[in-house]
């Protein structure tokens, strides 16, 4: 066999010449694309606008106008007086179309014993809350999610107004601060112990069911009310009861929910005995 001294060049596959720019100028479309949002896309920074602080000291700033003059003035210099008294700074601002932004931090000094409350009706709850550190050991996260949804919620300022959701919710604060700390926020709102009473009652059912004698001659089975007892004792104790107990002293919620289970126990134990003797009678 002769070889050739020059070199023969075996053409490429028609596809493969077709193709590999193609992939090269997707990768390199890609590339930037990338690239540009990276360099060309403008960084994002908090808004700030100075020009809507007021030109005086003051601890609330009201654009949105959820307080009257009254109002704002009386509890400027309340939480004056509270910051005198107990070094923990509570500042208001309430803002719809117009915010000042970052800008009311250098204006009160917001530090970590400073929490600042605003109001903005734009978004599903009125109330939010800017935090400093030193608060979460006295009043926990679970504290603010639970007053937010407790007094900023739709119902709540319908019902009431925009003025009694920021005063009622700074109140909750001041007397939990004053007492060294609260694990829930106080009161009792009508909505949430019904939601008690029937929890109760719902765990009352549950035991006289479970109790009712499945012998010739028991009274009652304890066995089977001992075997349904955390199911029970969760309605009761835990959804019934603690609400009630860490929330308010007051006497009369207890003795209703406590009624609600009793109740519901004896009329759940006691349902045979009706049945039997309606179908005795008949």
């Amino acid at each position: 066999m002769f070889f050739s001294d020059k070199t023969v060049k075996l053409p490429m596959h028609p596809l493969r010449v077709r193709h590999l720019p193609q992939t090269y100028l997707r990768w390199l479309m890609a590339l930037i694309v990338v690239v540009s949002v990276w360099t060309i896309a403008p960084a994002a920074h908090a808004y700030n606008n100075p020009d809507l602080l007021p030109d005086h000291p003051t601890n609330v700033i009201d654009l949105a106008n959820e307080l009257t003059n009254v109002q704002e003035e009386a509890l400027s210099e309340d939480l004056s007086k509270f910051e005198t008294e107990t070094g923990w700074k509570l500042r208001v601002l309430t803002q719809n179309d117009r915010t000042p932004g970052t800008a009311v931090k250098q204006f009160w000094g917001l530090d970590n014993k400073s929490v600042l409350l605003v109001a903005d009706p734009r978004g599903g709850n009125l109330l939010n809350f800017s935090v400093g550190d030193e608060y979460y050991p006295l009043l926990s996260r679970t504290f603010w999610i639970e007053l937010q949804t407790r007094f900023g919620n739709q119902f709540f300022v319908r019902d009431n107004g925009g003025d009694q959701s920021i005063l009622q919710a700074l109140e909750s604060v001041k007397g939990c601060l004053r007492q060294g700390g609260c694990s829930v926020v106080p009161g009792l709102p009508r909505e949430q112990w019904i939601l008690t009473l029937v929890t109760s009652t719902l765990g009352g059912v549950i035991c006289g069911f479970a109790a009712q004698p499945r012998k010739e001659g028991q009274v009652f089975a304890w066995q089977w009310a001992l075997i349904f007892s955390p199911l029970w004792g969760i309605l009761f104790l835990a959804f019934g009861i603690g609400p009630v107990v860490t929330r308010t002293s007051e006497w009369l919620p207890l003795f209703r929910n406590v009624a609600g289970f009793a109740i519901g126990a004896l009329v759940a134990f006691l349902a045979p005995s009706f049945v039997r003797s309606s179908t005795s009678e008949t």
